[in-house]
Formats: C-alpha cells, sequence, structure tokens
C-alpha cells in the first residue's frame, strides 16, 4: 500500500482536534502557521481563540495598533513574528483587499512567510498540491528514508524537501501534511518514538535498520553563553519607569524595566552601568528578585531591585505607566515577572 494511502487511513481516525482545522477562512490557516513556528499545539490554541476574537480578519489585525498586537502575543515568543504578522496583514488589506493571495509568488513576498509557510497555507487553505516542511515532517522522513545527511544542512533539506514532493497525493496534499505533523507530534516523537503504534512501521528504513533513535542527525550545537542584566524599579507617586526596545532585533517595541549589563556584582554595578547605558540615574534600594529565561541562542539572568531616581532623561523611549495599567503594555516573559513582583 502507498505510503501517503496509509498515512491518509490513519490520519482519518487519528486526526487532533484543532480550532483551525476545517476553518472557512484561509487567513485562520495563516494565524495557527505563523503561531505554531517553534510553539508547541497546546499553547498555541488559547492564543489562537483569543487572536480570533480580538483580530477576527485580515483588515482588523491591519488596522491594530502594534501595541495591541503585540500584547495579543505576549507569552508567545520570538516576537518579529508578530511584528512581521501585522505588516503583512497591511499589505494584503491594502494591496489584496484583505484577502490571503492565492499566487505563490505573491504569497511568498509577504514579510515572515517562508518557503515552509507558503506549503502550509497553499496547501491547508487553498488545496493546493504543494509540499512543506516543518519540524515534525522532517523528523519524519529523515526516519523513514534513513536520510544520513545533517537535516538542518542545504544538502539534507534539499533532500527532505524533494523526499515531501515525492509522496504528495494529488488533491489531498493539505490532509497528508497535516497528517505528517500530526504523526509526528503524537508517534514519531524526537526521543523514543513509539513505531509499534506507526502505521508507517513496515516502510521506515531507519527502524529496519535501528537507526531511528540516531534520525534526524543535526548539527552539533554551540555553547549557550548566559549574560547577566541589572534592571531598576523606579516607582514614584503610583507610577512605574519603562523602557521601550528599539523596533527591530529581540523582542522589538516591546516594555521592560530600565537595565543595563553587568559582569560579576548587579547591586554594586547597577547605578554606573544603568548611567553609561541609557543616562538613568539612581539610588538603589532592596533587591526584588532574580529572573532567568533562556532564548534560543543565549540565556540571560536579570537581578532586579527598587530604585529611587536622580535623574531621568527625556528621551521618547521612557515613559512613567500608572501600576495599575502594566498590563497594557506587552512585555518579554523576564520583566512581565517583575511586573507581578511588584504589583
Amino acid at each position: 500500500m502507498k505510503l501517503s494511502t496509509t498515512l491518509l487511513k490513519w490520519y482519518s481516525k487519528h486526526a487532533r482536534a484543532m480550532p483551525w482545522r476545517d476553518h472557512p477562512d484561509p487567513y485562520a490557516v495563516w494565524v495557527s502557521e505563523i503561531m505554531l513556528q517553534q510553539t508547541r499545539v497546546e499553547t498555541v490554541i488559547p492564543y489562537f481563540k483569543k487572536w480570533m476574537k480580538l483580530f477576527p480578519d485580515i483588515p482588523s489585525l491591519a488596522s491594530a495598533s502594534e501595541r495591541d498586537v503585540l500584547n495579543a502575543w505576549e507569552g508567545l515568543g520570538y516576537y518579529s513574528r508578530a511584528r512581521n504578522f501585522h505588516k503583512a496583514a497591511k499589505i494584503v488589506a491594502s494591496n489584496f483587499s484583505g484577502q490571503l493571495p492565492r499566487d505563490l509568488t505573491e504569497l511568498r513576498t509577504l514579510p515572515g512567510i517562508g518557503r515552509y509557510t507558503v506549503g502550509a497555507i497553499a496547501s491547508i487553505a487553498f488545496k493546493m498540491d504543494e509540499p512543506t516542511l516543518d519540524g515534525n515532517l522532517r523528523r519524519v522522513f529523515s526516519r523513514l528514508y534513513d536520510v544520513k545527511e545533517f537535516a538542518d544542512s542545504p544538502a539534507g533539506e534539499k533532500i527532505l524537501w524533494e523526499l515531501a514532493a515525492q509522496n504528495l497525493p494529488k488533491g489531498k496534499a493539505g490532509d497528508y501534511n497535516q497528517a505528517l505533523m500530526d504523526l509526528g507530534a503524537t508517534i514519531c516523537l524526537p526521543k523514543n518514538p513509539r513505531c509499534l503504534l506507526c502505521p508507517l512501521m513496515k516502510m521506515c528504513r531507519a527502524r529496519e535498520n535501528g537507526t531511528q533513535n540516531l534520525r534526524p542527525i543535526l548539527k552539533p550545537k554551540k555553547r549557550v553563553p548566559q549574560y547577566v542584566y541589572a534592571a531598576a524599579v523606579i516607582v514614584e507617586r503610583g507610577r512605574v519607569l519603562l523602557s521601550q526596545r528599539p523596533a527591530g532585533g529581540l523582542l522589538g517595541g516591546m516594555w521592560e524595566f530600565p537595565n543595563a549589563r553587568v559582569d560579576q556584582n548587579p547591586a554594586a554595578e547597577l547605578k554606573k552601568a544603568l548611567r553609561s547605558a541609557s543616562r538613568i540615574q539612581v539610588k538603589r534600594g532592596e533587591a526584588l528578585g532574580i529572573v532567568s529565561h533562556a532564548y534560543s541562542h543565549f540565556k540571560v539572568v536579570v537581578h532586579a531591585f527598587r530604585c529611587e531616581s536622580v535623574s531621568i532623561p527625556k528621551e521618547k523611549n521612557l515613559i512613567w505607566v500608572k501600576l495599575s495599567e502594566l498590563e497594557d503594555y506587552p512585555m518579554g516573559k523576564v520583566d512581565r515577572q517583575i511586573a507581578r513582583k511588584i504589583k
């Protein structure tokens, strides 16, 4: 029996229930695919439901403020995805009458839409015979064909994309791609794959060769550096000072407590480091706590201190916010934890 036939038969019985599946609007598929990049389905579902209530269509997303968009996204991480999504919605609203373009060349021009997302939207939303390749599919194909190339190398990617296209069933690419996603998420797991429950077990070369736990082969990871920061929580008359991060780069456009990178002694170095980084001068008070977080390529440890202001420069990125309104300002996980400590 063909791979696709066997897989689709399994999928008809075991497909996971998700709010974006069989949704009549391609926009819903677009929302889900952007959210699902580097994020688990269980995490995405409540965000998706909230998002669709706030921004039920492309015009409503396009007309929203960046602050509202980032607020709705807060907690999903990788905030450049939200900013690019917002930019793309504005382009679609102005250039394509608010409808996601079916032309794949036009679709590829939108910010934040890469090869994988194009394939997913084309096959799932537009029922086109297009392959896609997310982390789950990469793992499944690496095992099915016992691929010995690094899966995260250009050569490995080329092989896997070709395999994804080879097995595509005509007229059923959307279900086929989603079936592979579900298989990777529930059966062909990264560690300890549940081979005995897999509908494709007899077709799997890695299983036959005993290499299923060795596939996919990935490049060795570099050592993850750790950086230490000191943050100043300055509260005056029921208001707290916030700083907005630059639009580009990590956590672009998000709000945070003024902070600076330090070396060995956050308490001793805070005043000088903060003055050097932002011209903010403070008198340090009690320690509020330590918050740590791991990003994709580095870790941070932030020491937060209550501080009194000595001199605050007049800068556009610095504002005083009522403590009762802190939830209205989108923050990364570290600063949201600090905010909850002071509330």
